[in-house]
């Protein structure tokens, strides 16, 4: 294959990359990995919680890739195969770590359930709320690690990295009712831990 300067490779659509990859390119691949890598690394932070777990996440995800590049047929994005293959790693270590991947004992099975909507009242006006903004953050950071990690994903997926329930459904081998049930549940669950933070935060200070 004929190799091209790596200026010129940035200006190729992914599609390409990914052909002259499989084409043993490496410099084409180091290009999917550039264009890639703060993705992976961003999702193995908030699925896994630290920093370590997420770089180790990052490097086998590629090393994985790189040796299944040529079965990827190309039926979604490359970015979202990754996600697949980054997702996966993820499980496997929460497994390893005894991390639960389930916390909703009265659950037995997903059904569909209406996403709905957070109804959080709207403090934008309270001026004593522009100084708790960073202690909102730290709540919502907080809240979605102490989700149970099947819910954590399909929310960092869904709602975070704005990922379809039909895209994730594939991703993850999963009915499109299964996952919206889980994005219904997994927002359910911050929903509560925020609306105690609203109920009591502001006079108070809550420590969820």
């Amino acid at each position: 294959m004929e190799q091209i300067h790596t200026k010129a490779l940035a200006l190729l659509k992914e599609n390409e990359l990914v052909e002259r990859a499989k084409k043993h390119d490496h410099a084409a691949f180091e290009e999917l990995v550039k264009r890639n890598q703060a993705k992976i690394y961003n999702l193995g932070l908030k699925l896994l919680g630290n920093k370590e777990d997420a770089a180790d996440l990052l490097q086998e995800t590629f090393i994985n890739a790189y040796y299944a590049l040529p079965k990827f047929e190309g039926k979604s994005a490359f970015s979202t195969w990754l996600y697949r293959i980054a997702t996966n790693n993820a499980f496997m270590k929460m497994r390893k770590k005894k991390i639960p991947l389930v916390r909703f004992e009265s659950e037995k099975n997903d059904s569909e359930q209406p996403t709905g909507s957070f109804n959080i009242p709207d403090w934008s006006n309270d001026p004593r709320a522009h100084l708790k903004n960073e202690e909102l953050r730290m709540l919502i950071e907080r809240s979605i690690d102490a989700l149970p990690g099947k819910y954590r994903t399909i929310f960092v997926l869904h709602d975070i990295e704005g990922f379809s329930t039909e895209e994730i459904s594939k991703m993850l081998n999963l009915s499109v009712p299964a996952v919206k049930s889980r994005v219904h549940r997994s927002r359910v669950f911050l929903r509560d831990r925020l609306s105690q933070y609203f109920r009591t935060g502001f006079k108070q200070g809550v420590n969820l």
